[in-house]
């Protein structure tokens, strides 16, 4: 069953920005379009314009969808993007979107905020997507798991789920290494903002079932172990200052290891499945597994806070 009107004119609003998050910029570039050079002279965030200028200008764009409004907590930012990003508009509050737009997009990635920000749209029956993590404590996860049983339409996760290099391997397909024994995973910035990003990426591959994590390390230098329930282990790095890796899944009779190099394709493919979920209301991810993976999000933090405590699922 659709959640739009009209399914061939899509008009979403997006929420932004954090620190470190260009999102708004290059997700409404992904729908609308850009100035091209506008975008690549100006754009804070240099990756941004690197990646869509890789891509195929004529080509670009989501049939029947696009960003009609922004709106972020600092005007100057949210009049910036609209620039880049060719917004026809801009609101001084977000709830001012609604009755202009079909849909919203919070592109922010502090989970602690997300109630705040979800609640007017919530309210208003309008469908949301959240960027990752969609929280990052028990509180507000007990929220939205609420806000659904209600009939809110809220979807979230991590584009790491998306990317095309994870294909062959989706869903325990690891036929070549055999049953996995070991997999690991390293990224920069905060577990709170980043360890969604390997977390999401591992159980796109291995499907629901972790026992339990614990976090032996500090804000910084985030060292994570999951326990899963077919007997295999997780080891997540969250290092703040240091670069990431490859995903390695070492299985008992091989290994592999997997790097990605398509961060457009793995950002679009996301977005384009929130305007499948709009067109069909078929969600892309159980709300089952999100919540999961909201709860190693939210142990990963417990357990460092508690010295290493082994956190259970």
């Amino acid at each position: 069953m659709q959640l739009v009107k009209d399914p061939d004119n899509i008009k979403i609003g997006i929420i932004g920005m954090t620190e470190g998050n260009g999102h708004p910029y290059s997700w409404s570039a992904m729908f609308n379009k850009y100035d091209q050079k506008a975008m690549t002279a100006e754009c804070p965030f240099p990756v941004i314009p690197v990646y869509l200028n890789k891509e195929d200008y004529d080509t670009m764009g989501i049939t029947g969808a696009k960003i009609e409004v922004i709106y972020c907590n600092d005007r100057k930012d949210a009049e910036h993007v609209a620039k880049c990003s060719l917004i026809p508009n801009i609101v001084d509050r977000p709830e001012d979107m609604i009755g202009l737009v079909d849909a919203v997009i919070i592109a922010t990635d502090i989970g602690s905020e997300h109630v705040e920000r979800a609640k007017p749209f919530i309210e208003a029956g309008i469908p949301i997507f959240i960027d990752k993590p969609l929280c990052d404590n028990h509180k507000d996860l007990e929220f939205f798991k609420n806000a659904r049983a209600g009939g809110a339409k809220i979807i979230s996760s991590s584009s790491m789920r998306y990317c095309k290099e994870f294909a062959p391997y989706l869903n325990g397909h690891f036929h070549e290494i055999g049953q996995p024994r070991l997999i690991t995973y390293s990224m920069p910035k905060k577990w709170e903002t980043y360890g969604i990003h390997a977390l999401e990426a591992v159980y796109a591959l291995t499907g629901p079932g972790f026992v339990s994590i614990r976090n032996t390390g500090s804000e910084r230098r985030n060292i994570v172990h999951l326990k899963h329930k077919n007997g295999f282990d997780v080891i997540i790095s969250n290092i703040y200052d240091c670069s990431g890796a490859p995903l390695t899944i070492q299985g008992n009779s091989g290994t592999v290891s997997i790097s990605i190099k398509d961060s457009y394709y793995a950002f679009r493919t996301q977005l384009v499945k929130f305007v499948e979920y709009l067109r069909t209301g078929i969600e892309p991810v159980p709300f089952a597994h999100t919540e999961e993976l909201m709860k190693l999000v939210i142990g990963g933090i417990e357990s460092r806070e508690q010295g290493g405590k082994e956190i259970l699922i």
